[in-house]
């Protein structure tokens, strides 16, 4: 139940804001936020991340399809039933079907979190974007830490739990 609650905060969340930036921005418009730091943009992607893939919808729908039945039909055999890993599971379904709605609904992405350090840009990106790779960040550091956890055990070294 969490999960899908979770999801559904996720992609409630990111068609809200992605419709705000539609009826308060012009495309293509940028406001400083934090100046020099972060805007708010509204930028149309075509593609999945920095623009891979661009104009290829159907391709980006039917993986994004795919993606969604894998992780629910697999999701024991990488996640455990504990609480954090329902939580990442919840953020990526609801990032996941955030931009699949997009993709359905436009044939691109609203993207609009816009940030800068000097000279350096990030590409654009969304709530739905945001919920996906702090899913994945997450999971990769849960994994990297109990595998540490797991070799320390192994190795007879004590671990603190």
């Amino acid at each position: 139940m969490l999960v899908i609650l979770l999801g559904l905060v996720v992609l409630l969340l990111d068609q809200l804001t992605k419709q705000w930036i539609r009826s308060a921005f012009v495309y293509g418009e940028s406001r400083p936020i934090i100046d020099g730091f972060f805007n708010l943009v509204y930028v149309r992607n075509p593609g999945a991340a920095w623009g891979m893939l661009a104009g290829k919808g159907l391709v980006l729908i039917l993986i994004s399809v795919a993606v969604l039945v894998l992780l629910v039909v697999y999701r024991r055999s990488f996640l455990q039933e504990q609480l954090s890993h329902k939580i990442l599971l919840g953020l990526m379904i609801g990032g996941i079907v955030g931009n699949l709605v997009d993709r359905i609904r436009f044939g691109w992405v609203t993207d609009f979190l816009d940030f800068h350090i000097g000279t350096h840009h990030w590409p654009s990106f969304n709530i739905a974007d945001s919920a996906i790779c702090i899913a994945v960040g997450l999971y990769l550091i849960f994994n990297l830490l109990s595998s540490e956890k797991k070799d320390g055990a192994e190795s007879g070294e004590q671990v603190d739990g």
